[in-house]
């Protein structure tokens, strides 16, 4: 009887505060693409402050590894790592023709994204609601032969910096919600990532993109008012990774693959590399262990790895499209093959233990609780959290862990209201059988 009511009382805490409505939740996630876990530090942003305030804060989330945005991207969407939902990389590639796509041509790519790993909105639509997806990674795919309700797929070579696309997009999305009676829709922004690699995350044009980012976190909030989705909408805001600053200069060792002892092009039959910090390779029939062994320790800021021997942390070992060998640079270092070919100042696709990759995370509406920070967690959980805010079953998906579920920063009022009744029962059944024991003693 303790320990139920102790139960009780430990979720009612949780849901404490959460106001009472009756009609379905709506979920709106939206994603600021490289928007790193402290770029509200050295930059005045009112609106995200005020977010946290009205609804719940992570001090910051951890993205899975490979840190780069389509892989991190379906994560959010699926709730898996990328060794387990297949989204590899941001660009396809074919180890018997060498061919390559870009990232945008890959978003076309429907075999890539179509893996036998449902997002969201799919699996929202298949349990009887209706989804949309604006720009956000994957939006272009068929999943099992369906795509998102409404769907806006990003315009080939599009403006990512637009403040005036971000609000008319912001208010398409609020449309779909209020006249197409939308359950979930996924809202990207590319912003800040693209100021991040151009000037780096240290940079004056990089505060200034956050600001601008501040300013339509704003506007989404007013969008949803102005919307009359309030009391339904939960908003949770965050990104695919982080970014760190890039070393140059004389006294900087650059990391070029062709310049290494004992290394080897010809050993070679396919390799994706000039990626930022990340590569890999598929050596030629039996020379694996040459191409190994030549590049094992042959930099001080160069891991190698084969697939089977990767870092268990890293979870990047277990799909059939990750190549034999793995690599990546430590934090300020990029690879390169032939020669240096890389400009950014800023780049990601690091180890995803470092804190330079780790994201933000806003949330805020009618589930959520007000003015609460939470521990830091991993992207994997946003995937089941948003499924119980729509009432959904969730795919397997490898979220939902204990410490994330202890955070306790969502309650929906239906659950408080039965776990209160259960509460209020459980007490006065204990306190009619002492009474009762009492009167029986006299």
């Amino acid at each position: 009887m303790l320990r139920a009511a102790s139960l009780c009382v430990l979720w009612a805490s949780f849901v404490l505060g959460v106001p009472v409505t009756k009609e379905r939740q709506k979920v709106l996630l939206v994603s600021f693409d490289g928007f790193r876990w402290d770029y509200d530090h050295d930059v005045d942003t009112p609106n995200l402050d005020q977010m946290a305030k009205d609804g719940v804060k992570a001090q910051y989330v951890t993205p899975p590894y490979l840190t780069i945005t389509s892989p991190t991207h379906f994560t959010l969407l699926t709730g898996r790592y990328i060794e387990n939902h297949g989204v590899i990389h941001n660009m396809w590639f074919n180890t018997t023709t060498s061919e390559k796509k870009t990232y945008y041509s890959t978003q076309f790519v429907n075999e890539w994204w179509d893996n036998g790993t449902l997002p969201i909105w799919i699996t929202a639509q298949k349990q009887g609601l209706k989804a949309g997806s604006l720009h956000f990674p994957g939006t272009a795919s068929s999943y099992q032969g369906q795509v998102a309700m409404m769907r806006e797929v990003e315009p080939f070579l599009y403006d990512y910096k637009n403040e005036t696309d971000w609000h008319e997009n912001t208010d398409k999305v609020m449309g779909w919600f209020r006249d197409q009676d939308l359950d979930f829709v996924s809202l990207y922004f590319g912003e800040p990532d693209g100021t991040g690699h151009k000037y780096g995350p240290d940079s004056p044009e990089r505060r200034e993109m956050v600001k601008q980012v501040d300013r339509t976190v704003g506007y989404i909030r007013d969008s949803a008012e102005r919307h009359g989705l309030t009391k339904r909408l939960n908003i949770i805001i965050t990104a695919d990774h982080g970014m760190t600053t890039v070393f140059r200069g004389p006294q900087v060792e650059q990391i070029t693959l062709s310049k290494i002892p004992g290394f080897r092009f010809s050993d070679v039959s396919f390799q994706l590399l000039d990626y930022g910090p990340s590569g890999m390779l598929l050596p030629k029939p039996g020379k694996l262990e040459t191409v190994y062994k030549a590049l094992k320790g042959a930099h001080p800021h160069l891991h190698v790895y084969k697939k089977e021997e990767m870092p268990e942390h890293l979870r990047f070992s277990k799909n059939d499209r990750i190549l034999p060998i793995v690599l990546w640079t430590d934090p300020g270092y990029v690879l390169n093959g032939f020669f240096p070919v890389q400009f950014n100042k800023g780049e990601h696709g690091f180890d995803n233990q470092e804190m330079d990759m780790k994201p933000f995370f806003r949330a805020v509406g009618p589930a959520f609780h007000r003015n609460l920070v939470v521990g830091p967690f991993e992207t994997v959980n946003i995937y089941p959290l948003m499924c119980h805010l729509l009432g959904i079953e969730p795919e397997l998906n490898d979220g939902g862990n204990v410490n994330f579920w202890k955070n306790g920063f969502i309650g929906l009022s239906a659950v408080a209201g039965f776990l209160l009744l259960v509460f209020i029962v459980t007490i006065s059944h204990s306190f009619l059988k002492r009474k009762q024991k009492n009167q029986r003693q006299f």
